[in-house]
């Protein structure tokens, strides 16, 4: 088994003092890493696949994109609020200093399916409990929290309740 680890590259002090930043793009370099990766991140859905990967903008689209074809799986995405050309749904969350939202088309998911909700990063966890709250919102179900890279000490994981939390790579 591959060590993927050995594919992310650590920057201190980036975006700002005091942070150490994981970079997972010399991981979507290397084609062997990132096949690894996706391989790894679907072996657990291959048997139990759920209805629709839901991803948050923007570097959770390369991860369930590659997720999706490689299980045959539609895309939903969550972006940004003013990037969706069709009507949407919004949910708030709050960031160290002040308050962000996400928003998702409202026809992306539909009500009883389950959703595997995708990103590369797990950190504080609030981005991620926005997102399923919208999932719910649509009448989908949470299966799963999938993520490429966890930072445990940020404890993002306990905002995630009632699925499942899977990440591949902890630090």
């Amino acid at each position: 088994m591959m060590d993927l680890k050995s594919y992310v590259r650590d920057i201190p002090d980036f975006p700002k003092p005091g942070i150490l930043f994981r970079d997972i793009t010399p991981l979507l370099l290397a084609p062997e890493a990132f096949r690894e990766a996706v391989d790894r991140m679907a072996a657990p859905l291959a048997s139990n696949p759920p209805d629709v990967l839901a991803a948050i903008e923007s570097r959770g689209f390369l991860f369930a994109s590659a997720l999706g074809y490689k299980l045959g799986l539609g895309v939903a995405i969550i972006r940004k609020p003013g990037k969706l050309p069709y009507k949407t749904r919004q949910a708030s969350y709050s960031l160290e200093y002040g308050k962000d939202r996400i928003e998702i088309h409202e026809d992306a998911v539909k009500p009883g399916q389950s959703v595997v909700l995708v990103d590369d990063l797990l950190a504080t966890g609030g981005t991620m409990e926005a997102a399923g709250r919208l999932v719910s919102e649509l009448g989908g179900r949470v299966m799963e929290y999938l993520f490429a890279i966890e930072l445990a000490d940020l404890g993002g994981r306990a905002k995630l309740t009632g699925a499942p939390v899977r990440s591949l790579l902890l630090y």
